[in-house]
C-alpha cells in the first residue's frame, strides 16, 4: 500500500481540534516525513508501515512541548486512529490524502 503523499489531519484533543498536515515520502528506501501545524514544521521519527497500519512519533512545541505517538489505520485515501502524548488521554485522529493538481503549493506555503 502506498502511503506517500500529503495528508490533512484533524486531531481531537482535550483542548480542541488541531489541524495538521503530514507529508510522507520514501528517502533512500526508508519511509520518512514531516508534520506542519501552526507554523511549526517537525520531522517524523520511527515511521513504520505494516500492512494498512501506520505509526510514527513527533515532537511538538505548540500548544505545549510534547512527544506524540500516532497509530492509524489506512483505508485508501483516509486514515483513522489515535495519537498519544505521555500520560494524557489518547486523541482521535482522522486524515485524508490531499489530491494535488499541477502547480499546487507544498504544505506550509
Amino acid at each position: 500500500m502506498s502511503v506517500e503523499g500529503i495528508w490533512d489531519l484533524s486531531v481531537s484533543t482535550p483542548i480542541g481540534k488541531i489541524k495538521a498536515v503530514v507529508e510522507l515520502r520514501h528517502e533512500h528506501g526508508v519511509l520518512a516525513g514531516t508534520a506542519h501545524s501552526g507554523g511549526e514544521k517537525v520531522p517524523l521519527t520511527d515511521v513504520a508501515l505494516d500492512g494498512d497500519r501506520l505509526s510514527w512519533k513527533q515532537a511538538v512545541t505548540e500548544p505545549m512541548r510534547l512527544n506524540v505517538t500516532f497509530d492509524v489505520t489506512l483505508d485508501g485515501p483516509t486514515m483513522t486512529g489515535t495519537s498519544k502524548a505521555g500520560r494524557l488521554p489518547a486523541s482521535r485522529v482522522t486524515g485524508r490524502r490531499r489530491v494535488l493538481t499541477t502547480g499546487a503549493a507544498h504544505p506550509g506555503e
